[in-house]
């Protein structure tokens, strides 16, 4: 390849990749039509043009035909390819019989072989859309034999139900595997703080034996420090001793699979959460029809670090005697100006350091400004701006205080 290029040589197309009799044609159109000098007038120049274009008009129309025919070979190649290889899509067998037996090219097969399929399946006709002006129009016949070979009768009013009959299977057959009604709780979502919030007594906790023995994740800790916690329901899960009860006091008490179901039973529970490792986990799977079916069942899953933060959602989502909060996804965001996070029409932000010590956070309604005049159900007035320690703890705050403005009255 040469850094000159003559379009009248045909030794530089052929070394450019066009084949022999492209690169003949093209330096032939050239060497009879070359370029005007550039000072020949612009009308003569755009004459000479357009007489190459003409000259070479037949050429490109082979070239289109021969990529066509390379398209169409390659495409039939693959079918007989995958049929070779044991595919089971009927499809294929039906392309090839349309090209052998009925003479499509490759888009009319496929078509064929379409309508081929919805005949016998016990479908509406649906052909291709029509073609563009101008188009042959090559495929809606095609899909029309085949629907017809597949036992179509497009004059029956009655065609479509007969052949869905025809097509679905003669008797149930249950499998091998049934699916179980509702998922196990290996397959439970992760914790959210979607969820409404239920009462304490309403709330059911599994803790795997290995983190009540360890405080691995520090479950337990985090639990007691909640208030409210004591109606909460404990159960344990071991991978030996399966489910069991647990008491504050005696720990966990042994019991019967008779006895546990019942109690479980009578148990009128709102929010199940799952704490376990994956050996734990596959033992409750094994038992999971004891399980009451609630409206809320999640578990924790992966890091230590995420099982935590999961944990603080089902734990924030615990509602105490007398306690009045909002429910709901708070949407947070961090820019320059801090942390902000909104649920509602309320807005809290990190206000940057106290005067003295400490850290600002505030609240926003919807008007933009500071959130006063509000109430909580109870009649105890909400101030739109509080003071913290520990930087640290400004999401925790910043969820409670919009929590409770999105329940509050606003009096006056």
């Amino acid at each position: 390849m040469t850094d000159t290029f003559n379009p009248a040589d045909a030794g530089c197309w052929m070394a450019r990749g066009r084949p022999a009799h492209h690169a003949h044609a093209l330096a032939d159109a050239w060497r009879r039509f070359p370029d005007l000098p550039n000072d020949a007038p612009l009308d003569a120049r755009m004459a000479r043009g357009r007489e190459r274009v003409q000259a070479l008009r037949p050429l490109h129309e082979a070239i289109g035909l021969e990529t066509e025919r390379q398209r169409q070979s390659t495409n039939f190649a693959c079918i007989e390819r995958q049929i070779a290889e044991g595919s089971t899509d009927s499809r294929n067998p039906a392309i090839l019989h349309a090209r052998d037996v009925h003479g499509y090219d490759w888009d009319a097969a496929v078509a064929y072989a379409n309508g081929l399929y919805a005949g016998r399946a016990g479908w509406e006709s649906r052909p291709p859309s029509p073609p563009c002006a101008g188009e042959p129009d090559v495929r809606r016949p095609a899909y029309h034999q085949g629907f017809l070979d597949g036992g179509g009768q497009p004059d029956d009013i009655f065609d479509v139900a007969r052949r869905s009959f025809a097509a679905a299977p003669s008797e149930f057959k249950c499998p091998d595997n049934p699916r179980v009604a509702r998922p196990l709780p290996g397959q439970w979502p992760g914790p959210t703080d979607t969820p409404a919030p239920v009462s304490w007594h309403r709330r059911l906790l599994i803790l795997g034996a290995s983190e009540r023995e360890t405080g691995a994740i520090g479950i337990l800790a985090m639990l007691r420090a909640r208030p409210g916690h004591e109606d909460a329901t404990l159960y344990v899960i071991g991978t030996e001793s399966g489910l069991r009860p647990h008491s504050a006091t005696i720990g966990v008490i042994p019991d019967d699979g008779a006895a546990l179901r019942e109690r479980l039973r009578q148990g009128d529970y709102t929010d199940l959460l799952v704490v376990a490792d994956d050996a734990e986990l596959r033992r409750l799977d094994a038992d999971a029809d004891i399980l009451p079916l609630v409206r809320t069942m999640e578990r924790t899953r992966n890091s230590v670090l995420q099982q935590r933060a999961q944990f603080r959602l089902w734990l924030a989502r615990g509602r105490a005697p007398g306690d009045q909060f909002a429910a709901g996804h708070i949407r947070w965001s961090k820019m320059a100006a801090g942390l902000s996070g909104r649920l509602g029409d309320f807005t809290a932000r990190y206000a940057g350091p106290a005067q003295h010590r400490g850290h600002r956070i505030i609240v926003e309604d919807a008007s933009g400004g500071l959130a006063h005049g509000y109430r909580t159900p109870l009649g105890q007035e909400l101030h739109p701006e509080i003071v913290i320690g520990n930087k640290a703890h400004a999401r925790a705050a910043m969820a409670d205080l919009l929590r409770q403005y999105a329940a509050s009255l606003r009096l006056g």
